[in-house]
């Protein structure tokens, strides 16, 4: 991050609401980039001239000590000590390469992430997922197994062979082998691929009981000739009622039916395509924000499912457990260019109309002057998703790949803070993207990135760079409707 010269403190401690406010929103062009527009080199830089974390509470002390207004000025005064640069000028934007300490992202939410983009297609024969929340990796097919590894929700491991109805062997990386407990692995596969995949074990059992005799004739009074033991996997020649025919030590039996079940792995089928056409409503323009009104309505009127992106994300969470489905002809909103002059009156059209839809909010745009803490709380209350659309809205195609990451995280950081909920999802501002781009959205903590492509069709490994249809003014409701079928 830029770091600019800071005033240097003095002993006596400044008092009254302005000069608190004054504090405030110097410590929040800290936040962004530094308390004076004269840019200081490294050399120039001394411990006094450094705010500390004192300092910061001391800020927030006399903050809430002159605040005696109203609750909403203390609410806009917290967004604008988040959301510098709405309040510095052009200049202090970030023009050169800042340096940035990256924020923060739970290794574990990256990896689930990742693990939501992955398509089923062409992960092999017998990739499997964990589906509980971990999984412990044993050195025998037993529970009193020595340990051997703990394996996490999402995890993709190679399959060697199913030892029984109730263990699995796998390997692990660098060449360690162990096992693990079917129930709680899951086949990735497509609905197309489904019953191919199942097809594989028809015929397989497993004894389900602790044991089960085998006998010379099907007659529970016939003679013993040996005994399979629980879970073990049989193969029945033939079967016949109540009774199978099983082959054993190289002679034939038979089995009661009652002690044998179906063998078949559990599958995740999973979507890897998706026809889900965004609609995109940059409401800047007055004649947009008419045009959205009229649209809402229609497609309400029309039956058509409105999401939005949380929306999509539950989904493709719930998918991960069980099969689940989009409706048909749904679609997600998307709503972008929102300012505290518009926001109200985008909202009451949606709500008029009672359909949901994704904000995606400019930080920069949120503080005293702008987007307050209030109204950000108020669109969620109303049912609203918030998400970003980045800090600045400059054309991320354009900065370095430190700017780019400054910007996609202060953003993420700044609506986190403010509305209490995830932010996984980014509007590329000016709708590009490039490869850079994508890998600095994905270590910046987002599922989803919305570029400007238009089309419906989409599949996982997308998710990144979504499509979508920039709606104008110009399109009637009809227009909007053709894209939907």
């Amino acid at each position: 991050m830029n770091r600019y010269h800071s005033p240097r403190r003095t002993s006596s401690a400044p008092a009254g609401p302005i000069v608190a406010f004054l504090l405030i929103a110097c410590f929040g062009l800290l936040f962004v980039t530094g308390c004076s527009s004269t840019v200081s080199g490294p050399e120039e830089q001394t411990e006094d001239d450094t705010f500390t974390a004192e300092d910061v509470a001391r800020f927030r002390a006399l903050s809430e000590q002159n605040d005696t207004t109203s609750s909403e000025s203390g609410m806009a005064a917290s967004a604008a000590a988040l959301s510098a640069s709405s309040m510095a000028p052009d200049s202090m934007r970030i023009a050169s390469e800042p340096t940035v300490t990256p924020a923060t992202v739970d290794p574990a939410l990256r990896k689930s992430y990742d693990a939501l983009r992955a398509t089923s297609t062409g992960k092999g024969g017998n990739i499997y997922r964990v589906t509980n929340t971990f999984l412990n990796v044993r050195g025998t097919a037993s529970v009193s197994g020595p340990f051997v590894a703990k394996l996490n929700q999402g995890d993709l491991v190679s399959l060697m062979e199913f030892v029984n109805g109730s263990w699995a062997k796998i390997s692990l990386s660098g060449g360690q082998t162990g096992y693990v407990a079917n129930r709680y692995l899951s086949k990735l596969t497509t609905e197309e691929r489904l019953k191919d995949e199942q097809k594989a074990f028809d015929g397989q059992y497993f004894v389900n009981f602790a044991f089960v005799n085998v006998r010379t004739a099907p007659d529970s009074g016939s003679e013993k000739i040996g005994e399979i033991p629980g879970q073990a996997f049989v193969r029945p020649l033939s079967m016949d009622g109540d009774w199978a025919r099983v082959p054993l030590e190289g002679k034939e039996g038979y089995v009661s039916t009652q002690y044998l079940s179906p063998f078949r792995p559990n599958f995740l089928v999973r979507q890897d395509r998706f026809t889900l056409p965004i609609l995109h409503y940059d409401v800047r323009d007055d004649a947009t924000i008419t045009a959205l009104t009229q649209h809402a309505a229609r497609l309400k009127q029309d039956g058509v499912k409105v999401l939005t992106f949380r929306d999509f994300f539950t989904t493709l969470q719930t998918q991960e457990v069980r099969d689940v489905r989009l409706s048909p002809r749904s679609v997600i909103l998307a709503i972008s260019g929102i300012t505290a002059q518009n926001v109200k009156r985008v909202s009451d059209a949606l709500t008029a109309a009672g359909v949901p839809a994704t904000f995606f909010v400019q930080t920069d745009q949120v503080g005293i002057s702008g987007l307050s803490e209030k109204a950000l709380l108020t669109l969620q209350a109303n049912g609203f998703d918030i998400q970003s659309a980045g800090h600045t809205g400059d054309d991320l195609r354009t900065l370095t790949d430190a700017q780019t990451r400054l910007e996609m995280e202060q953003s993420r950081t700044i609506l986190e803070t403010l509305t209490h909920k995830t932010v996984f999802a980014i509007a590329y501002p000016q709708g590009g993207a490039n490869d850079r781009v994508l890998t600095a959205a994905a270590d910046g903590g987002y599922l989803f990135g919305m570029g400007s492509a238009p089309d419906k069709a989409f599949s996982r490994d997308q998710f990144l760079r979504l499509p979508s249809y920039q709606v104008t003014s110009g399109m009637t409701a009809d227009d909007v409707l053709k894209l939907t079928k």
